[in-house]
């Protein structure tokens, strides 16, 4: 057999094998914040959020989305931790999960007017998940080096992100108060 045929059989039969893998699943919960980073019980899992401990959680987020018409999945990911903590009823204090955005994920920061210039999508996907991570008390903030380097403005920003000086310091004097890390 010609060696495309081969290869052509075996990715049609991969796209077959996962392709409802990687559907989301049906029952997912939003114990926290609806809509968005659904989780999946796990009953009888052996590591699970711990109501002793504080959770103080930086994420770095750095990569754009696939296309500019889907959320940002680094950013679905800080949804997913606060469903997650929230399902074992863990309550982070306000402020204590930060999402710093910076890098290519820069742009997904934008109001729609902006966001539509940019990318011809009338509407930025991030801007309800943004509103809905503010509403459970996630700081949503962004590296004003980046802003400056995208040629983005602070009137252009979606309301109630914080406009750090850069990425780097927020980082570094997160994890210097103690701040874990979660990296894109």
């Amino acid at each position: 057999m010609p060696r495309k045929l081969i290869a052509g059989l075996l990715f049609a039969s991969t796209l077959l094998m996962t392709g409802p893998a990687l559907a989301a699943p049906a029952g997912q919960l939003y114990p926290v914040i609806p809509q968005f980073g659904g989780i999946m019980p796990v009953p009888n899992a052996a590591e699970r959020p711990d109501p002793k401990l504080r959770y103080r959680v930086v994420f770095n987020i750095t990569k754009a989305a696939a296309s500019p018409d889907k959320i940002n999945p680094s950013l679905e990911k800080v949804a997913r931790f606060v469903n997650l903590l929230g399902e074992d009823k863990v309550r982070p204090a306000t402020g204590d999960i930060v999402a710093i955005i910076h890098g290519s994920a820069t742009p997904l920061i934008l109001q729609n007017a902006p966001y539509a210039a940019r990318t011809k999508i009338v509407e930025n996907p991030n801007v309800a998940l943004i509103s809905a991570l503010q509403k459970a008390g996630v700081s949503v903030q962004v590296c004003g080096q980046a802003m400056i380097g995208n040629g983005i403005t602070s009137d252009q920003v979606t309301p109630g992100i914080v406009i750090d000086d850069s990425a780097l310091t927020t980082l570094a004097n997160l994890q210097l108060r103690g701040y874990a890390l979660i990296p894109d």
